[in-house]
């Protein structure tokens, strides 16, 4: 087996670039986002299609916020943020999209106004967290939750001003809430405030009151 070895010189160098293509990600991102106020990041799995009840649940939710002056921010990509995105414009707002390079090569949708592109998902991640008001969250895959789970302990840590995050699909998310009561809570590794930052919400009505009872437009 043959060790193979870089020269530290050239692998400091190349360290020290990606630097620099951080920071433009983090300057591009600062700069258009800071025009958007306010809004709701709105999260949910890239796997559904027009049509199906989810979509067209997101595309309601979002038009609603966007008729209530939120603007609507999503990953970009297809599914239900593609749905969010749809509902931003339909209700006059702006809909961003915060699209990110992937092996699969997401491309983004034909509904976000505003689009930023992405190499680094942390650097994606703080522009959802920094410009949003509260979170909305749709059944989804593990980028999904990665989202959910970075917005609670920012929120839980006191890293961020506390914002809604609200849950949309009882039937899907009963049983990751009943498991963080019984195996989080019921263990002592989280206090029992802590699943009062989680609320579970159907009706899009409703989420929209949610939000708008903690975030003043």
């Amino acid at each position: 087996m043959v060790e193979r070895r870089y020269p530290i010189d050239d692998f400091t160098v190349k360290e020290s670039w990606r630097l620099f293509r951080i920071m433009a990600e983090f300057v591009d991102g600062f700069e258009t986002m800071s025009e958007i106020y306010p809004a709701v990041s709105i999260f949910g799995s890239s796997r559904v299609g027009p049509g199906d009840p989810l979509y067209e649940k997101a595309r309601t939710i979002a038009r609603l916020f966007a008729e209530k002056g939120f603007n609507v921010i999503t990953g970009g990509g297809p599914g239900l943020m593609e749905a969010a995105n749809r509902g931003a414009v339909e209700g006059g707002a702006q809909s961003v999209g915060l699209n990110i390079h992937l092996p699969m090569e997401q491309q983004p949708n034909d509904y976000a106004n505003v689009v930023l592109d992405f190499k680094y998902f942390f650097v994606r991640k703080v522009m959802f967290v920094k410009y949003a008001q509260a979170y909305v969250v749709f059944p989804g895959g593990f980028g999904t939750l990665d989202e959910l789970f970075e917005a609670l302990t920012l929120i839980q840590t006191d890293r961020i001003k506390p914002f809604p995050v609200v849950l949309v699909g009882n039937d899907y998310w009963t049983g990751l809430v009943d498991w963080l009561r019984e195996r989080l809570l019921g263990t002592g590794k989280i206090s029992p405030e802590d699943m009062d930052l989680i609320q579970l919400v159907d009706d899009p009505d409703e989420v929209v009151a949610v939000v708008r009872r903690t975030v003043i437009v």
